[in-house]
C-alpha cells in the first residue's frame, strides 16, 4: 500500500522541482537572450537600448525575441505559482502578494510586450507602443518589490542568511530602477546616468538573483 503513495508523492515533487528549474532557465535566459540576438541586430546597443527594442517592427530578430517573451511568460508564471505553493502555509496574504507581482510582470513586461512591440523610436504614437509601455512599466515596477516580499518571507522562517540577500539585491535594484527612469531624461544627456539598457539590465539582474536563490533552495528542499 505504501507503493501507490510513495509514486505518486514522487510524481508531485519531481513536477516542482522541473517547473522551478524552468523557472530558473527562464529568468536566466530572459538576461541572456538579448546578448545572443544582439549580433544580429546592427546598430543595437546595451549600454543605450532596451531589451524590448530587439522586438521592434524594423528589428531583424523581431519574430524570435517576440515569441521567447511570451513563452517565457507563460512558463514565467507557472513558476510563480509554483513558488507561490511553497509560501502559502507561512503566509497566505504574503505568497498571494508574491504570486500577484510576479504575474503583473509576466503578463506585462513578457507576454504583452512581446504581443504588442515597441516602436523603434519613443514616440509612443501607435496602439503596440502604448499597450507595450504600460505593461513593461507596470510590470517592471510589480516585480521590483519581489526581493522585498521573499525578506519578509524569510524572515519569518528564521532564514537570516535569505533575508540578508534579499534585502542587499533589493536596495541595489531599487537604485539602478531610479537611474533607469532617470536616465532618458533631457537634463541627464551626455552623462554616465545616460545609459537606459544598461540599467534596465541591472534593474532585472538585482533582482532575477534573489529569486533564483529562493527558487533553488525550494529545489534543494524536495530532492
Amino acid at each position: 500500500m505504501f507503493i501507490p503513495v510513495f509514486e505518486k508523492w514522487s510524481v508531485i515533487y519531481t513536477s516542482k522541482t522541473n517547473i522551478l528549474w524552468a523557472f530558473i532557465i527562464v529568468i536566466v535566459g530572459d538576461l541572456l537572450i538579448p546578448y545572443m540576438l544582439a549580433p544580429f541586430y546592427k546598430g543595437y546597443s546595451h549600454r543605450s537600448m532596451v531589451m524590448s527594442s530587439l522586438g521592434n517592427p524594423v528589428s531583424p530578430v523581431r519574430m524570435v525575441y517576440n515569441i521567447w517573451l511570451v513563452l517565457a511568460g507563460v512558463v514565467f508564471i507557472i513558476g510563480s505559482i509554483t513558488l507561490y505553493k511553497t509560501y502559502a502555509d507561512i503566509s497566505g496574504g504574503l505568497s498571494i502578494a508574491l504570486l500577484v507581482l510576479l504575474i503583473a510582470f509576466a503578463v506585462g513586461a513578457m507576454i504583452l510586450s512581446g504581443i504588442f512591440s515597441v516602436d523603434e523610436t519613443k514616440t509612443m504614437t501607435s496602439i503596440s507602443a502604448k499597450i507595450h509601455g504600460f505593461g513593461s512599466s507596470f510590470g517592471f515596477m510589480a516585480l521590483l518589490f519581489v526581493p522585498l516580499v521573499l525578506a519578509i518571507l524569510s524572515g519569518k522562517q528564521n532564514e537570516t542568511f535569505s533575508v540578508a540577500i534579499c534585502i542587499i539585491f533589493f536596495i541595489l535594484a531599487f537604485v539602478a530602477f531610479v537611474l533607469f527612469v532617470m536616465s532618458d531624461k533631457e537634463q541627464f544627456a551626455g552623462t554616465f546616468i545616460n545609459q537606459e539598457g544598461t540599467w534596465q539590465r541591472l534593474t532585472l539582474l538585482f533582482i532575477y538573483c534573489p529569486i533564483i536563490y529562493v527558487a533553488y533552495q525550494q529545489i534543494m528542499g524536495v530532492q
